[in-house]
């Protein structure tokens, strides 16, 4: 097995991209080596894409048989797919639903022995241990024999952040009596060419005990920690590219006044506070400010927005960044695999992309 840091990123999509070009520009700072990223499809409407990653230093793998594929659209792999894969450190999953565990099954059982760790994003529930930054980052060390991690979805990121921020950190898990969540999630990414919606459309509820599956995933993130939390969520889409929304409303055993939850937020770093009401506004400013467009933060929290009721019911809304915490999780999960003892410090160079308010 190499000596060399190698981080394999399977995938070119919404989280894929701006990965691999963060992993590249901060590749000297996070101790990385080199960065590789396997293509599946040879499209030329990828190609600007394909080569501007190229030319930030990162190396492209494709299957053997389409090579020639890629190599006529002027895109040039240096590696097979099982290769990169063998090669590497670490290996992050940014596929569509369902193709990760797919990919656990076919390839990285098989090399499982030579990589330090694999990661699937999202809602690939069963692919590993649930992680989140910020959350339960503890039990990358008390599990410091698994390989297999799944970084939950950006808007189970941004529940999990919100709950254990204003309910449960200085109190512990006890002082949540509910959690109710409503996802107003953003049809598809500015990115994506497929999937969006005339109207806005409301969403089934698919479990019993949590609603939709953000609430399960976030309950199944804080059980890494012991915590059995009363949490539901509902979720519906509306005709928007820009960010997804959450409302939320907490129930807690301990009394808390509105200067509280305020204090709690503004004292998270990886919370951003905003007066902006719009996501287009916040999501334009993460356009303009952010690493490939993206905001890291858990999530932006629309300050005026927040209430609290009766001393015990806190009340509020806040934005879910574009995969941005999917983001900070991933390349922190990989620095564990890769410095198992300094990975807190090595991330730290990542601090220039948070903010405090937007």
């Amino acid at each position: 097995m190499s000596n060399k840091k190698i981080v394999h990123v399977v995938g070119t999509g919404t989280i894929g991209e701006p990965l691999i070009g963060l992993l590249c520009d901060y590749s000297e700072q996070l101790g990385i080596d080199q960065v590789t990223f396997n293509k599946n499809s040879a499209l030329k409407n990828d190609r600007s894409k394909v080569i501007n990653l190229l030319k930030r230093g990162a190396r492209l793998a494709v299957n053997e048989e389409k090579f020639d594929d890629f190599k006529s659209l002027g895109m040039d792999p240096e590696l097979e797919t099982e290769e990169a894969i063998s090669r590497s450190s670490v290996v992050i999953d940014c596929t569509p639903s369902g193709i990760g565990h797919f990919n656990k099954e076919h390839y990285y059982k098989k090399f499982s022995k030579d990589v330090n760790g694999f990661m699937a994003q999202g809602s690939e529930d069963g692919f590993g241990m649930k992680y989140a930054r910020g959350i339960n980052d503890n039990i990358l060390k008390k599990n410091s024999n698994e390989q297999f991690i799944q970084v939950v979805s950006c808007n189970t990121h941004n529940i999990s952040c919100i709950t254990k921020t204003i309910a449960i950190d200085g109190f512990g898990s006890e002082n949540l009596i509910d959690g109710r969540y409503v996802c107003i999630r953003r049809a598809n990414d500015t990115s994506q060419a497929g999937s969006f919606i005339a109207s806005p459309t409301v969403s089934n509820h698919t479990d019993e005990m949590f609603g939709s599956h953000h609430a399960k995933d976030a309950s199944g993130l804080f059980a890494t920690l012991g915590y059995d939390l009363n949490l539901f969520s509902s979720a519906m889409k509306v005709n928007s590219q820009y960010m997804h929304v959450l409302w939320f409303a907490l129930k807690t055993s301990e009394p808390i006044t509105l200067n509280d939850v305020k204090e709690k937020l503004f004292n998270n770093k990886l919370v951003s506070m905003t007066s902006k009401n719009m996501t287009s506004t916040v999501y334009s400013f993460g356009r303009d400010h952010g690493h490939f467009g993206r905001i890291l933060n858990q999530t932006v929290v629309v300050e005026q927005s927040l209430h609290v009721k009766n001393n015990h019911e806190v009340y509020g809304f806040c934005f879910t960044p574009q995969d941005g915490n999917s983001i900070l999780s991933s390349i922190t999960a990989a620095e564990y695999f890769l410095y198992p003892h300094s990975f807190e410090d090595k991330i730290q160079c990542l601090s220039e992309l948070f903010f405090n308010e937007i």
